[in-house]
């Protein structure tokens, strides 16, 4: 059964690298010019020759996005329902040999938290947990889904890679989509990083987007963990393609991409290249251009500054007030999260901002129960000039 580890085989990290950064200002030029993107323009886009040309860039990519997504921004949450993992990855506070108090939910404390979660408005919910199928697999998620669903209107997971049928059998209790970041796309630097656990295997991680192509799951994630290679613009790269194949094979499902750097975290290791933000803000925008129906989402890993002056542009789906530790909402335990949040406003306070800026924060997205309908007549928008924001 062909799926996209025969595509990966086939691309060279090296060469991919050599052909983004000999692109030059006239590729930008083209590549900006085009209505549709190739696969070349988004190397160009992505690539050290485009950093000049950051304000038509975004200019372009805000455009896109008003036009296939009005003013509109979606709001979610994730809910970590335990920090127990079987994997030892170099950058995660959630390590198994990392000396933290693990915690699993049990019922009433999931209940707690869904109230607490509803009470801030939200009903858009994604499922976070460490990586152990012992305590917090299948037989976890069947029993605690229907009740965690019963409180949200759609419902995602990220959790450990799962079989083809687990992921069909979870979408009949409510599941609508799931996050899978590959991390790395670099195979070599991927095994540096993954020391212990079955997430080591980096081709069981690979295809799980296929199997969940394949469960017929409605929205799939992707994305890499910037600074984690020495190269994000490869591993960007990799990620475009990924996204391409993905949408050409599976049609049928919706997709995302988000965009997380390194944070903080027990444990954690040093950036082995540092992904600056008007490189993000370029990075986004490219993203934009290259798929303009796909959802671009900005986690709390990032700045109010950054999120307030970015958001605008190019992404229509943030979490807010977003907690990383087991039971957070409900009993703050900041020594078990995976990571700090840069971030740190409340929901309220993030959402008064996207409307003082001229966006309208949607906490319930209806398109599942009415359908998807155009939206490129909403009014236009006037493009923000990333005020403060240093772009060479």
């Amino acid at each position: 059964m062909n799926n996209f580890t025969d595509v990966w085989s086939a691309l060279d990290w090296d060469d991919i690298s050599l052909r983004i950064n000999s692109k030059t200002s006239r590729d930008v030029e083209q590549a900006l010019s085009r209505n549709k993107i190739s696969r070349e323009d988004f190397m160009a886009l992505i690539s050290p020759a485009a950093q000049p040309y950051l304000e038509p860039m975004a200019q372009r990519a805000q455009q896109l996005t008003r036009q296939r997504f009005g003013n509109t921004v979606n709001f979610f949450a994730p809910l970590y329902l335990s920090n127990l993992c079987a994997n030892e990855c170099t950058y995660c506070g959630f390590s198994m040999s990392n000396k933290i108090k693990r915690k699993t939910l049990d019922e009433d404390e999931i209940r707690r938290e869904c109230e607490a979660l509803n009470a801030l408005g939200f009903k858009h919910l994604l499922l976070v947990t460490g990586e152990h199928k012992g305590k917090v697999g299948m037989d976890y998620f069947r029993r605690h889904f229907p009740a965690i669903r019963s409180h949200f209107d759609s419902l995602m997971i990220e959790v450990q890679p799962l079989q083809q049928e687990e992921y069909a059998e979870l979408k009949t209790l409510g599941l609508d989509g799931v996050l899978v970041y590959q991390e790395t796309y670099h195979a070599p630097t991927y095994a540096l990083h993954h020391l212990r656990g079955q997430k080591q295997d980096f081709f069981w991680r690979l295809e799980t987007p296929d199997r969940l192509g394949r469960a017929g799951i409605d929205k799939i994630g992707l994305g890499a963990l910037f600074g984690l290679s020495g190269n994000w613009r490869t591993d960007s790269y990799m990620v475009a393609e990924h996204l391409l194949y993905l949408q050409q094979t599976y049609w049928q499902s919706r997709y995302s991409v988000a965009f997380p750097r390194l944070r903080p975290c027990t444990g954690g290791i040093e950036p082995a290249s540092l992904l600056e933000e008007n490189q993000l803000v370029q990075l986004i925008c490219a993203f934009r251009m290259l798929a303009p129906d796909v959802e671009l989402s900005l986690s709390t890993r990032e700045s109010p500054y950054f999120r307030d002056h970015v958001i605008p542009l190019a992404i229509n789906t943030v979490s807010a007030g977003s907690k990383t530790q087991p039971g957070g909402y409900a009993d703050d335990h900041p020594e078990l999260e995976q990571f700090s949040p840069h971030d740190n406003r409340s929901p309220q306070h993030v959402a008064n901002a996207l409307t003082r800026a001229g966006l309208q924060p949607v906490w319930k997205d209806w398109d599942s129960f009415l359908g998807r309908v155009s939206q490129e007549n909403v009014a236009g928008w006037q493009t923000s000039k990333l005020s403060g924001m240093q772009i060479p």
